[in-house]
């Protein structure tokens, strides 16, 4: 499981420890990779925070480098670490539920999925964001017929290893999540998406 903790500080203790028991519970063999990129001379004290995390515990590594580019280059950044059957990324904010992660394993290991990833029905985040995903989805979905997702930038978002080496995902920026959406098109892969709750 990558988990992206930019700028998260000691609150990512917590979602890590949530995070832990939620996928040990499903295998005995898994990683967990912290994602703390940070920007020079800023005061974020996430890549200690991580690195403490790793330090006690074997099932934890962390990637904290200074940033070259944004939330998809901490995405690659961490997802080229991964070394398990199926990789797993979700954000570190806790917005989306953690049993989240749970079901997208279920799915793909019982039903051979290539990609298994969540959609949110419900939203906390405000009228503004919400208003902007309708959009977005809408013209993916006018752009990428096909494309079988109705929430492009969801998350937790879990796919085979086998999958990400062919996605060979360049992006880094925020188009990154569209990217690995349209490759999985291109690529005919099965996918499959479930509803979540998104919180504030």
């Amino acid at each position: 499981v990558v988990i992206l903790c930019y700028k998260a500080g000691e609150p990512i203790v917590d979602f890590v420890a949530e995070t832990q028991r939620c996928i040990a519970s499903l295998c005995d063999s898994y990683e967990i990779i912290l994602v703390a990129n940070y920007f020079e001379n800023t005061n974020d004290t996430t890549p200690q925070v991580v690195k403490r995390m790793a330090a006690n515990d074997a099932h934890i590594k962390y990637v904290a480098k200074p940033k070259e580019g944004m939330m998809g280059w901490d995405m690659r950044s961490g997802l080229e670490q991964a070394t398990g059957k199926y990789i797993c990324v979700i954000d570190g904010d806790g917005q989306f539920p953690i049993e989240s992660i749970e079901n997208c394993y279920k799915h793909i290991a019982t039903d051979k999925y290539d990609l298994v990833k969540t959609y949110r029905v419900k939203r906390e985040d405000g009228i503004y964001r919400k208003t902007i995903s309708v959009v977005y989805n809408f013209l993916f979905t006018l752009l990428f017929p096909g494309l079988n997702s109705k929430d492009i930038n969801s998350k937790p978002k879990l796919f085979t290893k086998v999958a990400y080496d062919k996605f060979k995902l360049e992006s880094d920026d925020w188009f990154i999540d569209a990217e690995i959406m349209i490759k999985a098109r291109r690529l005919k892969l099965r996918v499959f998406d479930f509803p979540v709750e998104f919180s504030k």
